[in-house]
């Protein structure tokens, strides 16, 4: 099996790109982390590393990332798109608090599977899917 660096550097050979170290350090980084990050947050982190790394070179590398299967982009709804490594990852949904923010993964095999029905109920071949949940945390709920 592959790791993600070995991958992206693949996608970039497909796509005559190169494995530049400004793209190692970014994809190094991100996979570090255990947050869903901002490209802002990735930046920031980023540039401790290594400040000749500019903002333009993270934005382009996170969506290189993206197309390669590599990272995925999630939206909170709350304007902000956050990223999360997904190579090698089993797939998961999100459940979001509206009011605090925070979210936990989840993996439900009930749901996948109906998930994997309703798609062929209707003439679909999933490719894909994405979920969230957004409501309260328990603390929030406790405070209203």
């Amino acid at each position: 099996m592959t790791n993600s660096q070995e991958a992206f550097s693949r996608y970039l050979a497909e796509k005559n790109l190169k494995m530049t170290p400004q793209r190692r350090v970014i994809l190094d980084t991100l996979q570090k982390q255990d947050e869903h990050l901002s490209s802002e947050e990735l930046y920031a982190l980023v540039k401790r590393h290594d400040p000749s790394i500019g903002q333009a070179t993270v934005y382009r590398t996170l969506k290189l990332l993206n197309e390669a299967g590599i990272v995925e982009p999630l939206d909170f709804a709350d304007g902000v798109t956050r990223y999360e490594s997904s190579y090698g990852r089993e797939h998961h949904d999100h459940l979001i608090c509206e009011a605090c923010g925070r979210n936990i993964e989840i993996m439900d095999e009930v749901i996948e599977r109906r998930q994997e029905e309703l798609a062929e109920e209707h003439g679909f071949t999933l490719l894909r899917h994405k979920m969230y949940l957004y409501g309260l945390c328990p603390d929030c709920r406790g405070k209203k």
